[in-house]
């Protein structure tokens, strides 16, 4: 059975309003014209995801999320690990809301599952626009983290 699930490891767990994020995935996986198939999205510290920064792709540096691509075909799966403590610090830095941010690193990893880059300008334009059209179809009002 093709699924997305959420898991934490290694934080407590917050209110992400699952249901909410799981619509808005499924929808921006068939509006890229692809099917769901299985999908981990793990949110962690930034320690943990600096570890398997350093084990996976021998980055050291901190990072707030790493995509693993198991994509096949039209079928969308892949492993999301997400830094709750960096989505915290960008959304402080960008001055929007911790969800709203949150959000947005989740669409991001998906858009990439889905076949986006982000290597170059041009990309990450493109990338930017995406998020930013996902994030336009969820109403935030009155959702907090």
């Amino acid at each position: 059975m093709n699924s997305i699930e959420f898991f934490f490891e290694d934080i407590k767990s917050v209110p992400i309003h699952e249901k909410i994020l799981l619509l808005h995935l499924n929808s921006l996986i068939k509006n890229e014209l692809k099917k769901t198939g299985d999908i981990s999205v793990v949110f962690c510290s930034d320690e943990y995801l600096l570890e398997m920064n350093k084990e996976y792709l021998n980055h050291d540096y901190y990072t707030d999320i790493i995509t693993f691509d198991y994509v096949e075909g039209e079928t969308i799966s892949g492993d999301l690990f997400i830094s709750l403590d960096r989505v915290k610090e960008n959304a402080a830095k960008f001055e929007i809301s911790v969800l709203k941010e949150l959000y947005r690193v989740v669409f991001h990893g998906t858009l990439h599952l889905v076949g986006y880059n982000d290597k170059s300008e041009e990309e990450q334009q493109i990338m930017r626009q995406k998020e930013n059209y996902y994030l336009s179809e969820v109403d935030f009002e009155g959702l907090e983290l």
